[in-house]
């Protein structure tokens, strides 16, 4: 019997420096995200970057932080938890992180992972995770100023995206070329409710719609419903996305129209910035305790 592929399925993803060596750290610091679509591990060695993990979520928050820590671990030679001077946790799971020392909030973590991936010139940064929006305000430092966040709806985030990538048995990672592989963009859909998604996309298919058309309606739809977000904080030329849909350029790029702005390209995986700005304050924790 055929397996059934899974549309949904995006790209894990892990990263060590082979030209580091933790053991001269002095402060070998980690920080965990656990979210509810993917969850990251970052380890920083003095505030450089050393490793990081990228996977999926399972269904309990603290089987996903030890995943995402074992694939992390898995080709760091020798560094184990125990050596590892401080770890936070973050993300919708961070308290439920059993061998985190300390839970910081998404917004305070996403801020500062976003100010090492992009520099300090960054103003406004989006971040599209799986199960929620947010708009952030930020100074040069990378904290937070001021924030919203559109957590009622799935659509405008990753799991809505892995919806539609599963009603046109479309794979999620090639959703922004195939969008964008049309005649001429058409009308947003009207509703992106990811409840109402398969009766919707099966009626255009229906009339005469490709799948790539749909495709470019839905990233559209998902575009104006960010910038509706992203404008209630106004949006300054320093713009940065985080988070999975910032891999979607199907989304991506509709939103720079929409806005008049381009993003900012990221250093590293924008997936990793929470568990990255966990990683940096569990630095600062342990200099702290220290002190």
């Amino acid at each position: 019997m055929e397996e059934q592929k899974e549309y949904f399925r995006w790209v894990e993803s892990t990263y060590v420096n082979p030209e580091m060596d933790w053991r001269k750290a002095e402060i070998v610091s980690a920080g965990i995200d656990v979210g509810s679509v993917s969850s990251q591990m970052v380890v920083l060695c003095d505030g450089a970057l050393y490793a990081y993990s990228n996977t999926r979520s399972g269904s309990s928050s603290p089987s996903s932080a030890k995943n995402a820590m074992d694939i992390c671990l898995k080709e760091t030679p020798g560094l184990t938890l125990d050596k590892i001077n401080y770890l936070v946790g973050t993300g919708y799971g961070r308290i439920n992180i059993p061998f985190a020392q300390k839970a910081v909030t998404e917004i305070s973590c996403h801020g500062m992972g976003a100010n090492y991936i992009y520099g300090p010139t960054v103003q406004t940064l989006l971040d599209m995770g799986g199960q929620d929006c947010k708009t952030l305000r930020l100074n040069e430092q990378g904290k937070c100023l001021n924030f919203l966040m559109n957590d009622k709806c799935a659509a405008g985030t990753g799991r809505g995206m892995e919806v539609i990538a599963e009603i046109l048995k479309v794979p999620v990672t090639e959703i922004g070329d195939l969008s964008f592989d049309i005649d001429e963009e058409p009308e947003p859909v009207s509703s992106i409710c990811v409840v109402f998604a398969k009766t919707e996309a099966t009626a255009l298919l229906k009339m005469g719609w490709s799948k790539n058309k749909v495709l470019a309606a839905y990233c559209g739809a998902m575009a104006r419903r960010v910038v509706e977000l992203l404008n209630m904080l106004t949006v300054e030329k320093e713009f940065a996305i985080t988070g999975g849909i910032a891999k979607n350029k199907g989304v991506v790029k509709r939103i720079e129209k929409l806005i008049g702005i381009e993003a900012l390209v990221p250093k590293m995986d924008s997936q990793i910035a929470g568990a990255l700005g966990a990683a940096i304050y569990a630095k600062a924790f342990y200099k702290r305790q220290k002190q």
